[in-house]
């Protein structure tokens, strides 16, 4: 019986690495390093466009609620792997066990919801994670979220988590969204694309709950 994605997730945090297998059977190392560590110039450029109360979903380790903290900014994070739970609360980051899809505390009331590091992706269904976080904010709120570069596919798949041994989690679903598939992603959820910008080598759009309140995307870029 194959390990579920969290047990892998729990014991690459000890001892990693930990791979993304898809369905095409491409396999790509994830940043681990990069997740327990310090917050990147990308992230920081993200955080500055955050407004508290902030929701981390799928806040893994947590460094972004604990980058936000440190800003003196109200952030909580989300997470369904109790590991990267554990892992988070133990750097002092206020993070709760539980899915997006369930009973979130604050419903209607948060200003910002963070989709980072693919976590647009969480379900597979793009669509009704933005739906459900627009449920979730205020009416003047937004979500920050990364994206795939301009050209990649949006589609969603089956994927696994695979470790340095080749043990391989139960497949799960997921999503790839790329800066090209955000805007009609967004407008079927009943949101607009308020900014796309490009940072270290990293792309990311804000996304605002009130579509008719906000005007076309622009475009942004630094080096």
């Amino acid at each position: 019986m194959s390990p579920s994605p969290a047990e892998l997730f729990a014991a690459a945090l000890d001892r990693g690495p930990l791979y993304l297998r898809a369905e095409d059977r491409s396999r790509r190392e994830l940043p681990l390093e990069q997740w327990l560590g310090l917050l990147g110039r990308a992230d920081a450029g993200v955080l500055d466009r955050a407004v508290g109360p902030v929701l981390d979903v799928g806040c893994g380790p947590g460094r972004h609620v604990l980058a936000l903290a440190r800003r003196g900014v109200l952030a909580v994070g989300v997470d369904v792997t109790p590991a990267a739970v554990r892992y988070a609360r133990a750097r002092g980051a206020p993070v709760f066990l539980g899915s997006v899809f369930a009973a979130v505390p604050g419903a209607g009331h948060w200003r910002t919801a963070l989709l980072l590091d693919g976590n647009i992706g969480i379900g597979g269904r793009p669509v009704v994670l933005l739906e459900r976080l627009r449920a979730l904010l205020r009416a003047d709120g937004s979500v920050l979220c990364e994206l795939d570069p301009p050209g990649s596919p949006t589609r969603s798949e089956l994927i696994a988590l695979e470790d340095a041994s080749g043990l391989r989690s139960a497949w799960f679903a997921w999503a790839r969204v790329s800066v090209d598939g955000v805007e009609p992603l967004a407008h079927r959820a009943r949101m607009s694309v308020r900014e796309i910008w490009h940072d270290d080598g990293r792309w990311f759009a804000a996304l605002a709950a009130a579509h008719h309140t906000v005007s076309n995307s622009s475009c942004t870029a630094s080096a």
